[in-house]
């Protein structure tokens, strides 16, 4: 039996052409008509056809001409980066609040950091207004915003829409991303800041194509982002990687969890029983990386953690992030690496890659994605 022709095939078609070379565009930057002759198969004139429709939707223009060779000049063709806008917005413990405005081609139109004192309130409101600011000193209406990225704390359930295992106040009440996305006028995501900086991770540095964990030892939590087939899990309710709730001894027993074992505070506090004192546990560990007993009886800590993650997954690779982490550099790596070859596991063991804020950059990374979706799902609209 033949399956019946879709309806509208025609403007299928249109739209599945055009799809095809605004993706081109997008990825590769500028193109003349006779590239995306090669790139799509298309015939000159439909390309042609194909280009009007998208100059004429304010979707693309004309970015310049070739020159050099024998042959007449071409007109190069550009995404216009004014036609699209999306918002990167990680929330950080306990009140921090980063904002980056960037158009289509990702370029940042204006960042803004903010310390918010969020209560048990309603969180919406003040996550709108310091959207709206951010997109006012880009010279922009909220409005114009076509997708939110929001990176937070803890363990987002989009079943519920509800971020559990959370301690920034009001950030567990119901209708999160529902809330904001009706206060902005745009679609609102919702990640894990430990699984954004996994994307970031993927994006910025080399973690190659087998899959790889990223262990998170900030300053104040721990968190643990997995990535399997090149996809970032995230389990039935948010809440894969949330290990910091781990419990680290028998059951009933008041041995504490992850935590409590290499959270920021734990290993501040390691650091100073060898004579490291500092005010973090980036400081900790920076001012201790040529202490090797102190190295060594953290990596026995993580080695806690890595274990439970490798004998599940096992990545090809494990990424040491977060504030503490990064600080650790080398030293802390190859003690972690030490102690994890010690068992029967073979990980590879390395430092972040990423300079900069690795949950902003994979909000970044995350919205880009989102716009360009938003952008290639109907281009022209007609």
């Amino acid at each position: 039996m033949t399956a019946p022709r879709p309806a509208g095939s025609s403007r299928l078609l249109r739209t599945l052409n055009e799809r095809a070379a605004l993706g081109h565009l997008l990825e590769r930057g500028t193109l003349t008509r006779g590239d995306l002759v090669t790139l799509t198969g298309l015939s000159k004139p439909t390309a042609s056809e194909v280009i009007r429709r998208l100059e004429d939707a304010g979707l693309v223009g004309v970015a310049g001409r070739t020159h050099g060779g024998l042959g007449p000049r071409a007109d190069r063709y550009a995404v216009n980066p004014d036609a699209a806008y999306a918002a990167a917005v990680a929330v950080g413990e306990p009140d921090r609040l980063d904002i980056e405005i960037v158009d289509l081609t990702g370029l940042t139109r204006a960042r803004t950091s903010n310390t918010v004192a969020f209560t048990d309130e309603d969180v919406t409101a003040p996550l709108a207004g310091a959207v709206s600011a951010a997109c006012a000193e880009a010279g922009l209406a909220t409005g114009a915003l076509n997708c939110v990225q929001l990176a937070v704390p803890g363990a987002y359930d989009r079943h519920t829409d509800t971020v559990g295992n959370i301690d920034v106040p009001g950030f567990g009440r119901p209708g999160l991303a529902a809330g904001l996305s009706s206060l902005l006028g745009a679609p609102v995501a919702v990640g894990n800041d430990v699984n954004l900086a996994a994307l970031a991770e993927r994006e910025h540095g080399e973690t190659g194509d087998e899959g790889f964990a990223l262990l998170w030892l900030g300053n104040r939590g721990v968190g643990l982002g997995i990535e399997l087939g090149g996809t970032l899990l995230h389990g039935a309710t948010g809440a894969a990687g949330e290990i910091g709730y781990l419990p680290i001894g028998p059951p009933n027993a008041s041995t504490g969890d992850l935590q409590d074992l290499i959270g920021g505070p734990a290993i501040t506090a390691l650091a100073a029983e060898f004579g490291h004192h500092a005010d973090d546990a980036a400081g900790a560990v920076s001012g201790a990386t040529g202490d090797g007993a102190f190295l060594a009886e953290l990596a026995g800590r993580i080695i806690v953690a890595l274990t439970a993650a490798i004998a599940v997954v096992d990545p090809a690779l494990v990424v040491l992030a977060g504030e503490a982490g990064r600080a650790g550099g080398p030293a802390l790596r190859d003690a972690v690496a030490v102690a994890l070859h010690r068992t029967t596991y073979r990980t590879r063991v390395e430092t972040t890659a990423v300079t900069g804020d690795p949950v902003l950059l994979g909000a970044h990374a995350a919205a880009m994605g989102n716009l360009r979706e938003v952008v290639l799902a109907a281009p022209t609209r007609g």
